[in-house]
């Protein structure tokens, strides 16, 4: 009886010592794979900063003055100056979808009070009425 014990503890040993051995190379592999991760996040931060500092360099606009001025024959190009940038109310904005759909609403109601021969008031009330207002707006 002792002996079955004492293999089967010396079995347990060796089976516990072998799990031990596999997670603590599998972590030392995982430690290393995440070093090797950082150096390179390190590379390519630095790799970042050196493309940005190249583009900010070649984008000064002494340098791109002297571009336009030496190249404008030959491209059609013309020096940019402060007069030629426009105010933000005279862009061109997308329409209210608001105001889309009270009128894509009050077309609905139109036509199908044409379709029907209706003459309903709330029709023709709901066809007249906006769905929102602007803001600061009173009625």
């Amino acid at each position: 009886m002792k002996l079955v014990l004492y293999l089967s503890a010396s079995v347990m040993v060796v089976v516990c010592a072998t799990w031990a051995y596999r997670v603590n190379y599998a972590t030392q592999e995982a430690m290393n794979r995440v070093a090797d991760l950082r150096g390179e996040i390190a590379a390519e931060r630095e790799a970042i900063a050196v493309l940005t500092a190249e583009w900010e360099y070649l984008n000064r606009p002494d340098r791109l003055a002297r571009l336009v001025k030496a190249n404008h024959a030959a491209l059609g190009l013309a020096e940019l100056g402060p007069e030629q940038f426009g105010d933000v109310a005279s862009a061109p904005f997308p329409p209210d979808p608001e105001n889309e759909l009270a009128g894509m609403v009050a077309g609905v109601v139109a036509t199908k009070a044409t379709r029907t021969g209706t003459t309903n008031a709330t029709a023709r009330a709901a066809a007249r009425m906006p769905l929102a207002r602007p803001l600061g707006e009173t009625q």
